[in-house]
């Protein structure tokens, strides 16, 4: 990978991560809302039903892409917008 990266450094910026920091994570703002999401109807009674409300939420999400844009807002995520 260090080859194939150091012939295209002109092109893509690497930024080196801790292996957990969930404060530069996007992703960490949508499993909260999703949980919230998830948590807010009755418990899901089968992985089935869980399934379905996840996949439900997420073509809700799809139809909102300024709060897709809000996950990355923060000044922390901008390296990843």
């Amino acid at each position: 990978m260090p080859g194939w990266l150091a012939k295209r450094e002109e092109q893509i910026k690497v930024f080196s991560l801790p292996s957990y920091s969930p404060e530069l994570s996007p992703g960490e703002g949508l499993n909260a809302d999703l949980k919230q999401a998830v948590t807010r109807k009755s418990p899901a009674r089968s992985k089935h039903e869980l399934k379905r409300t996840v996949i439900s939420y997420m073509r809700r999400l799809a139809k909102l892409p300024e709060r897709i844009r809000s996950y990355f807002g923060r000044q922390t995520f901008r390296y990843a917008a």
